[in-house]
């Protein structure tokens, strides 16, 4: 079967001397990983430079259901970043959001709203005037609704923010995994903002350095094998 679909690019790695295999977050069919044969060589009609890391595509492939491998036979620009090749921040953005989705998403099957929240996103991030500095903290609390996580009773400030039961409480949890005081109700204010409001957070340099372990932490907790985040430091560097 061919299907023509919009995708975001997740990864791209080297196979053979001038092939490559793709994953990529398809509209129509969720995760998919596809070989695209010669898009090495100097007469290939797909470029290489179309996988970059969260770049949005519009694709033809061929999908069989018993293969875990598919053949990309079309892909071109779905939308073209305006800003985000020519700003060092913005990319380095991308790239730690990339390294969260590739270990966050692992659903075969199409889910419209998550697909449509993080293409409307990225273009976001790609068109605001001014790349704010708590975009990623944002995105990965938001993130959270769709990978099913997210953060119980966010209408009540409470003292505590059980991030083992992803839950916050009145009570101290019986267990290390939790913030409280100030830094709960900081999570707490992070956790209802959007991203249009985000001139709202007033965290300081060491804040949003905690606050990001703090979310990471929140994932491992969450999704089984999420691992260490490769990414973390440049970006912890990047904000100081």
């Amino acid at each position: 079967m061919t299907d023509t679909t919009k995708g975001i690019v997740l990864q791209s790695v080297k196979y053979s001397e001038s092939s490559i295999i793709v994953k990529i977050y398809t509209e129509a069919l969720g995760l998919q990983s596809y070989i695209i044969k010669g898009v090495r060589s100097k007469k290939a009609k797909i470029k290489t430079a179309l996988f970059q890391p969260l770049q949005l595509l519009e694709l033809t492939a061929t999908h069989r259901e018993t293969k875990s491998l598919n053949f990309l036979k079309e892909a071109r620009v779905g939308y073209a970043y305006q800003t985000i090749p020519f700003d060092m921040t913005r990319r380095s953005v991308l790239m730690f959001i990339d390294e969260i989705l590739v270990r966050s998403i692992k659903e075969e099957s199409a889910n419209q709203t998550l697909f449509d929240w993080l293409w409307q996103s990225l273009i976001w991030y790609d068109l605001t005037e001014k790349p704010n500095p708590d975009f990623h903290l944002v995105f990965m609390i938001q993130l959270t609704k769709f990978l099913g996580f997210y953060p119980k009773n966010p209408t009540r400030v409470s003292g505590y923010f059980d991030l083992q039961e992803g839950v916050f409480v009145n009570t101290e949890p019986p267990h290390p995994h939790y913030i409280s005081g100030a830094f709960s109700e900081m999570f707490h204010q992070l956790s209802v903002i959007s991203f249009n409001k985000m001139d709202e957070l007033s965290f300081s340099a060491n804040q949003r350095r905690k606050m990001l372990n703090t979310l990471i932490t929140y994932y491992q907790l969450h999704l089984t094998g999420f691992g260490e985040v490769k990414s973390l430091e440049v970006l912890q560097q990047l904000f100081e």
